[in-house]
């Protein structure tokens, strides 16, 4: 079974989504170790809840941040890391020598980038009145939103689409999108 390990900074909604995936057979993969930036990242309580260790990583307490995750990473053998909403740029020491995967709001190449996360790619999306977006699974590279493309799942906006909306429905959307993505990238479906 293969070990991966799950980076986030807020919720982790797309952490839920992999859990629910493991323990519905959909996905047989192990979290083995989850890591946050954000001392208050409700995804650490959840993360104990399971009873899979996490960590939080920040300059606040840890004087090498790469050195460190490389660590952990190492200790609890993951070969994969999954970023469920992770709002710090990985190194390319990490990215170099893990396979890591991301989540984004967005039909990729568009809407990408530095600054395009959550609200901000549905308000892009929104003013240039596309009439599609959804969800892209990406590998990550050193460069934001810019790695190989594993799996995209495209969804209509009605002509009524607001933020809120749009939002809502990318949500549910990526739910599905993440499982299908993990287990094309892992080759284990």
């Amino acid at each position: 079974m293969k070990n991966i390990a799950v980076f986030s900074s807020h919720n982790g909604s797309g952490f839920d989504t992999i859990v629910e995936a493991i323990e519905s057979k959909e996905l047989p993969i192990n979290i083995s170790l989850v890591i946050s930036n954000n001392t208050n990242s409700p995804v650490l309580q959840k993360a104990k809840n399971k009873n899979i260790k996490s960590y939080i990583v920040n300059q606040k307490n840890t004087p090498n941040i790469n050195a460190r995750l490389i660590e952990l990473l190492k200790q609890n053998e993951c070969e994969y890391i999954f970023l469920a909403g992770y709002m710090k740029k990985l190194d390319s020491c990490i990215t170099d020598n893990f396979k890591v995967l991301n989540t984004h709001p967005a039909l990729l190449p568009k809407y990408g980038g530095e600054g395009m996360y959550g609200k901000h790619v549905h308000e892009a999306v929104i003013a240039s009145d596309d009439t599609i977006s959804g969800v892209t699974i990406h590998e990550v590279n050193s460069e934001y939103d810019s790695g190989e493309i594993i799996l995209q799942k495209v969804l209509h906006l009605s002509h009524d689409e607001t933020v809120e909306t749009l939002e809502l429905k990318i949500k549910k959307l990526e739910k599905v999108t993440i499982v299908e993505g993990l287990l094309k990238y892992l080759s284990i479906s």
